[in-house]
């Protein structure tokens, strides 16, 4: 790939890319070079299904390269990148505000989630019309995020799936979750 993107040839790129249905890097470090080389080659695709970044040390300034190509990918896995933190992922929500998204899984486990990063995410997501999973096990969200939340799973009709087990919710903040089952048959919130 590094060498696609020196060449700044898209017809070479494109032809030697052929259809890539899947990306994955899984526990290899990322540098942000890597990640702008990375976001170079998703332009040149039509569609990612799975992009795999999990546990790959990227931090902001990868996510910011990275940041232009990753609404095309319809499986985005960036758990594990504990360094992200809520500005990283902020940074992430940008994608899923684009009108062309075509995010459907979107995986931000242990990736140092918190109360305002849930909100955030509401905003983000007030758009979007593809995510139908997210994972967001083993952050930091606490009950303070609840309604969020919650506007979150009645307003995203698509949205199958909401992953929250390991986080900080207290026993009331988990019932009210569960609870948000009843009235979205077919939906299912993991706390």
């Amino acid at each position: 790939m590094h060498y696609l993107f020196e060449s700044q040839n898209p017809a070479l790129a494109q032809q030697t890319l052929g259809s890539v249905e899947t990306l994955s890097f899984s526990g290899l470090g990322l540098t942000p070079i890597d990640c702008a080389v990375l976001s170079h080659t998703i332009r040149l695709c039509d569609t990612i299904k799975r992009l795999d970044l999990e546990s790959c040390r990227i931090q902001c300034e990868g996510v910011q390269r990275l940041g232009p190509a990753l609404h095309k990918c319809q499986v985005l896995r960036l758990g594990g990148n504990k360094d992200l933190g809520d500005t990283g992922v902020k940074l992430v929500f940008a994608a899923l505000r684009n009108p062309d998204c075509k995010i459907q899984t979107l995986w931000l486990q242990h990736v140092g989630l918190i109360d305002s990063g849930a909100e955030d995410l509401v905003s983000a997501l007030s758009t979007n019309t593809s995510l139908t999973r997210l994972n967001l096990t083993g952050n930091s969200l606490t009950d303070r995020c609840v309604p969020a939340l919650r506007n979150l799973i009645l307003t995203l009709p698509r949205l199958m799936w909401i992953g929250l087990r390991g986080n900080e919710f207290g026993r009331t903040g988990k019932k009210e979750l569960r609870s948000l089952q009843e009235p979205r048959p077919g939906l299912t919130v993991d706390v």
